[in-house]
């Protein structure tokens, strides 16, 4: 078996768009496809990460592939492949590009001798699949050391990076200075912010393009009301007399049914509460800059209080076993439930901690989005966040939502209008009080679900950074093929 593996992802139709853009929006977005396919006629689009799985990133991949191929282009996804040693390498480089510290392990020759031996042994098979005539996208700090053993093998290449800090410290340098020599002579650099763009790379060879969510996904998608209550209950999240006609099954991205059979594993004091029962959730893999400790200890606060309306929290994430490019998501997964393990008996009653299969992605998420339809808040009190995804999700159905003010989610919420941020993600005092504003006022958190929803639409679906990314590829085709342009 190989280092590389190829990702089979299913085509989705652009037309659908036609039923969430206006006349005018959905005719300029549909003539791309044709002029895109005769561009890309004979070649092939690659996408290249460590992940088909668990974050947003392969998400967002499996959403734009899938867009891609859908209007008649050779779409294709790799994931490369590491030992542990690569990953805690790329965790801490991670951490370092958000400008933490991490595990605190240092990024010098040795580790650049792991990442550059990993490089070469994934290039190699890289090399052998694609052709000279295609386009090569990288994504984030686990493929950069690929640029320079690719550049040669394909007619334009780029590096994504979809992480990032608005705050430059000691830390986010030492990240750069590890990754720049691998960047150098990378002719694109794609950020999801300009304030993410190093001072390093050259300001002319960056693009900046927000990440957007697929309206049409499983996880995304309108569901009816017996069909959230269908699925929370068959997980195990809530319990409660089944609706009157359950719906198991969800339409896929392919428009073939499947069907919600597996369970979530849930740690908890007791059964599930009922259904009805008012409910927090935060939606995210389980690492430390998503401050799940923070969200609890905050919740624990506003229970305290006894202003609270009985609502319980769910902190949910995927299954630690299925995601294979994070090595800390086991450990931070046990740190969550010692501290569980330590609040008081009332307060633990109401936390549950959900781990959702991820064996079937598009089962996944339908899972997620019958949960967030259902939250009664969505919360996201991320220390540190390059977008952070799950906030537009909720935005777009409707959930009033409580984030941190920081990366990218500065640039999806208006404060007080289509979600309310919190100015300091450490003060738990602050997020205590806000959430309890929240639960406790019904009218304003169902006019903040409203208005966020048409942001969302607005300015956060597949469509607007499709069409950004394929008049790019123009640009591109312009500057290596002229004649082909």
């Amino acid at each position: 078996m190989g280092l590389v593996e190829e990702v089979d992802v299913r085509t989705r139709s652009a037309a659908r768009f036609a039923e969430v853009l206006d006349e005018a929006e959905a005719q300029s977005f549909l003539a791309l496809g044709p002029k895109f396919a005769e561009i890309f006629e004979g070649r092939a689009m690659w996408h290249v990460n460590t992940t088909s799985v668990g974050g947003g990133v392969a998400e967002m991949l499996r959403q734009q592939i899938g867009y891609t191929r859908g209007s008649g282009v050779d779409g294709r996804w790799a994931v490369i492949s590491g030992g542990p040693e690569f990953f805690r390498l790329t965790k801490r480089l991670h951490h370092a590009l958000h400008g933490m510290l991490g595990d605190g392990s240092p990024l010098g020759e040795a580790e650049r001798a792991i990442y550059e031996e990993t490089m070469r042994a994934n290039a190699a098979e890289l090399v052998e699949r694609i052709q000279p005539a295609d386009l090569v996208q990288l994504h984030d700090p686990q493929t950069a050391g690929l640029a320079p053993l690719l550049l040669d093998a394909c007619t334009g290449l780029s590096w994504r990076c979809h992480i990032g800090t608005d705050q430059p410290n000691d830390q986010t340098a030492l990240a750069w200075d590890f990754l720049y020599p691998y960047l150098r002579d990378v002719p694109y650099a794609i950020f999801s912010r300009q304030q993410y763009v190093p001072d390093v790379l050259d300001p002319a060879r960056a693009r900046i393009f927000t990440p957007t969510i697929d309206a049409f996904s499983p996880k995304n998608w309108q569901l009816s009301g017996d069909a959230v209550h269908t699925i929370i209950d068959h997980i195990g999240l809530l319990d409660g007399p089944p609706p009157k006609d359950p719906e198991y099954t969800f339409r896929r991205v392919d428009l073939t049914p499947g069907r919600v059979e597996r369970r979530a594993e849930v740690t908890r004091l007791g059964g599930p509460p009922v259904w009805g029962t008012p409910l927090v959730v935060q939606v995210s893999r389980w690492d430390p800059l998503k401050d799940h400790l923070g969200v609890m200890e905050g919740f624990a606060r506003l229970v305290g209080t006894g202003g609270d309306g009985n609502v319980h929290l769910a902190l949910v994430g995927p299954d630690v076993s299925g995601v294979t490019d994070d090595p800390e998501g086991a450990d931070v997964l046990d740190e969550i439930e010692e501290a569980w393990r330590e609040l008081p008996d009332h307060v633990r009653e109401r936390v549950h901690l959900v781990s959702l299969p991820t064996d079937d992605v598009e089962e996944n998420a339908v899972m997620v989005n019958a949960i967030q339809r259902y939250a009664t808040v969505v919360v996201q009190k991320s220390l540190r966040e390059g977008f952070g995804l799950t906030v537009t999700e909720a935005m777009w159905k409707g959930r009033p939502v409580l984030a941190s003010g920081v990366g990218g989610i500065c640039d999806q919420i208006v404060d007080g209008e289509s979600g309310v941020l919190l100015d300091d993600p450490e003060d738990v005092d602050a997020f205590a009080v806000a959430l309890g504003e929240l639960v406790e006022n019904r009218d304003r958190a169902e006019r903040l679900g409203a208005a966020g929803a048409e942001r969302a639409r607005e300015l956060f679906l597949d469509s607007h950074s499709f069409q950004a990314q394929a008049e790019w590829f123009f640009e591109i085709m312009a500057d290596v093929m002229p004649d082909q342009s």
